[in-house]
């Protein structure tokens, strides 16, 4: 069995999008059966909704959605983080860049820049020269939240397959 991916997806301040994102993947690996494969949660880049729920409008596009919501409590992502995770996903170039400088003050900060990807380089809508971010839909209306909810749900999906893939990888090799 392989071991588990731990996956941390990255946004601002951890209420809309990395908590979305946390949900969809959660759920797509619960129906098929891969939730062994993933250990996932979700920060923000900045500490300003710290202790805060999730959005009620993510929320609610999640849950009108027929996805499970269960309580969210925002946290700031750490330069210490990527200690403890596989993968930092992050949902715009902005999350990426800040996690790009919090891998610089790591004890290993090419290890830790590695971890570092963004969502939607697993969406299969995503063309060359498109735009690779997940927009924040938190000044908007609900049309900017379901926008991410599908943009997520296309991402975690092509990701999940990723992850898939790499455990066949990992048990289809020798042991050492």
């Amino acid at each position: 069995m392989p071991t588990p991916h731990r996956i941390c997806f990255v946004c601002s301040g951890n209420i809309c999008r990395s908590p979305t994102a946390q949900v969809v993947l959660k759920h797509l690996a619960e129906q098929a059966r891969l939730a062994d494969l993933i250990e996932v949660d979700s920060a923000g880049t900045g500490s300003w909704h710290a202790g805060d729920d999730m959005d009620e409008r993510s929320r609610q596009v999640l849950t009108d959605a027929g996805y499970e919501v269960p309580p969210h409590v925002a946290r700031q992502f750490r330069a210490d983080d990527f200690a403890e995770r596989d993968m930092v996903i992050a949902l715009d170039a902005g999350h990426r860049d800040v996690l790009e400088e919090l891998a610089r003050r790591t004890d290993d900060p090419e290890a830790s820049h590695a971890k570092i990807v963004m969502l939607r380089s697993y969406d299969p809508k995503l063309g060359a020269g498109d735009e690779p971010d997940v927009a924040d839909p938190y000044y908007g209306g609900r049309r900017g939240f379901l926008d991410v909810l599908e943009q997520v749900e296309r991402s975690c999906a092509g990701l999940l397959d990723a992850l898939r893939a790499d455990a066949v990888q990992q048990t289809d090799r020798p042991p050492r």
